[in-house]
């Protein structure tokens, strides 16, 4: 049987932090203290306001299961 979900992020690229919030049940704050710790993959600057995440660690996030 074929999965028909869509996937959440595209297949390369950067995605934000509401988008990876929508995947990880668990708060900004909870979010940012697991990237401090290293459980949470590093985020990317992409501009003075702009943070982000390359889709590819979130995947391999997902893949190991260590969210929250």
């Amino acid at each position: 049987m074929q999965n028909n979900h869509p996937k959440p992020f595209p297949d390369t690229g950067y995605v934000r932090l509401p988008q990876v919030l929508e995947v990880f049940p668990v708060s900004r704050s909870s979010w940012w203290a697991g990237v401090k710790s290293g459980r949470y993959p590093p985020s990317f600057k992409l501009g003075p306001r702009t943070t982000a995440w390359r889709v590819e660690d979130i995947y391999a996030l997902l893949e190991k299961g260590n969210a929250a």
